[in-house]
């Protein structure tokens, strides 16, 4: 079996997608398909060209037998068996905090590359939820395999000095930094942001930007808290990046962040300030007993466990 799969969106992010791809590529055979480098005219080229058209050519040329595509975008029909990793339907969810672009590729996108692939793969259950609610895609055809974290996110390592609650998150509206920063500044806590620019116009203070993982590790252990109110997730992975390194958290209630979390995490509406701020000293007062349980649950979470079920997956589908 000679499993194809798309690794242009390594040239997009290094977010949860890349983390997810490359966790994927340490671990199993492929032959890599890409086309294509980063910005906005690159991306809207790999629409219309790449994943129509030229991605299923590729994997034919490469005697591909089964090929994956770690996002929804990918081809709409394909005589090869497709397996597709759908991270989350925020763009279909909540359209209006993402651009035009987006909204309009993905409402005509989406549902048909799913429609097209022998299996769909997402990375919670609350995902797998969604496509099969929003899609209408059989619930036997979706298989939810949740992401992992590895090194550096550790308990062990380097602290950034300083007295200060964290929040990561690419600037985009779903993730919230507006109340984030309103319930810190209600508490007189320091806040610090690390995230890439994105849409949205979104504007935070306390924002350092991208940093490397080794970076974000030492961030994580130094910080008294993450603060992690985000209004829509797939997964969630700076929960259980931080609840490896031993950081207490505060998540949103409801959805993939609180199945990632479970009980060792506090858990807040995200669309209340005051909910957003009496948790962030909540989990200031409970700092040991919430880094006791978010070590042991980071460890109900593998990438081995990743790599052999999506194995498994191609399996089925070849």
């Amino acid at each position: 079996m000679r499993v194809g799969i798309d690794v242009s969106p390594l040239v997009q992010t290094r977010a949860g997608t890349a983390r997810y791809l490359r966790a994927l590529l340490d671990r199993n055979e492929y032959e890599r398909l890409a086309w294509g480098g980063p910005g906005r005219a690159a991306t809207i080229a790999r629409d219309l060209w790449w994943y129509p058209h030229g991605l299923t050519r590729e994997a034919r040329r490469r005697g591909v037998s089964v090929l994956h595509c770690p996002t929804f975008r990918g081809p709409v029909s394909t005589s090869i068996p497709l397996v597709v990793t759908v991270l989350d339907l925020a763009v279909l969810r909540h359209p209006g905090m993402f651009n035009q672009w987006s909204r309009r590729y993905s409402r005509f996108a989406v549902p048909r590359v799913v429609q097209a692939a022998a299996a769909v793969i997402t990375i919670s259950e609350f995902t797998k939820q969604e496509v099969i609610e929003v899609l209408g895609t059989a619930p036997e055809k979706v298989h939810a395999i949740p992401i992992a974290v590895e090194q550096p996110f550790t308990p062990g390592g380097p602290r950034t000095e300083g007295d200060y609650v964290l929040s990561v998150g690419t600037l985009e509206p779903r993730k919230n930094l507006a109340r984030v920063q309103q319930a810190a500044r209600a508490l007189a806590v320091p806040l610090r942001v690390i995230g890439a620019e994105g849409w949205g116009g979104v504007k935070v203070e306390g924002r350092a930007g991208r940093v490397s993982d080794e970076e974000l590790a030492a961030l994580y252990r130094g910080a008294r808290c993450l603060v992690y109110p985000s209004l829509y997730e797939g997964f969630g992975l700076p929960v259980l990046e931080a609840m490896a390194c031993g950081t207490p958290v505060v998540t949103s209630r409801g959805g993939a962040t609180e199945e990632v979390a479970g009980d060792a995490a506090v858990l807040v509406d995200p669309l209340d300030v005051d909910a957003i701020a009496a948790g962030i000293t909540e989990a200031l007062a409970r700092g040991e007993e919430l880094r006791a349980k978010g070590l042991e649950r980071a460890k109900a979470f593998s990438w081995d466990r990743v790599a052999r079920e999506t194995l498994a997956v191609y399996e089925g589908v070849a």
